[in-house]
């Protein structure tokens, strides 16, 4: 496709869409000046960053913008483009005392939107939590932090086992692990064995795969 239709494509989908110049380049991170040239074809060959985000900018794809595809790359009204993502570790079992984002804790890295701010992932293992519907297998997002509210969703370090997902209380000198699943009884620690539990930090989204 020839630069000139490129720029047609990126002024149809601003007009269409009722967004200004300035809209624009806000959302791409760019000067109106800029967008303009684009709209015009006197700038050639975009970075890549910059068309992945003037594409989102217009809601379409790069593809469509680029004339890789005979589409009109417009997404319905109802949708929005997929959030950029970010990576973060997957951590496995998690010896007591080790760092939470040792080496030899980390089984893999998984994806996570951008907009979601944490620091590792745990798979949930089991069916304690489904009450808040978090199932077994699903990937949950944790934010360190060494505490939490009661009642607060947390990643837990329960002595040397690995770690659990449970609500949190701490009441005097008890910490309680509540589960979400009446099958399943709290866990309550006191004294000596409540000093011991370690917060590894606050749950604050998950993602549950479709099958």
């Amino acid at each position: 496709m020839s630069d000139n239709e490129m720029a047609k494509r990126i002024r149809q989908l601003r007009i269409s869409q009722n967004l200004t110049l300035e809209q624009v380049a806000s959302k791409v991170g760019v000067g109106k000046s800029t967008v303009r040239k684009w709209e015009t074809g006197m700038i050639q060959n975009m970075r890549r960053d910059k068309i992945a985000s003037l594409a989102d900018a217009l809601r379409t794809t790069p593809a469509y913008l680029m004339g890789w595809d005979d589409t009109s790359g417009i997404l319905p009204s109802n949708l929005t483009p997929l959030a950029p993502m970010d990576q973060i570790p997957l951590v496995g079992d998690i010896a007591c005392g080790t760092p939470i984002l040792a080496e030899e804790n980390i089984t893999d890295y998984v994806d996570l939107p951008g907009h979601i701010r944490a620091d590792f992932a745990l798979t949930c293992r089991g069916d304690s939590m489904i009450g808040a519907g978090i199932q077994d297998g699903d990937i949950v997002y944790i934010r360190h932090q060494e505490t939490v509210e009661n009642g607060q969703i947390a990643a837990v370090l329960v002595g040397s086992e690995e770690a659990t997902l449970k609500r949190f209380y701490r009441s005097n000198n008890a910490v309680t692990l509540n589960a979400e699943n009446p099958s399943y009884a709290p866990m309550v620690f006191v004294g000596e064995e409540a000093a011991q539990i370690r917060i590894l930090g606050l749950a604050i989204a998950f993602t549950h795969p479709i099958v």
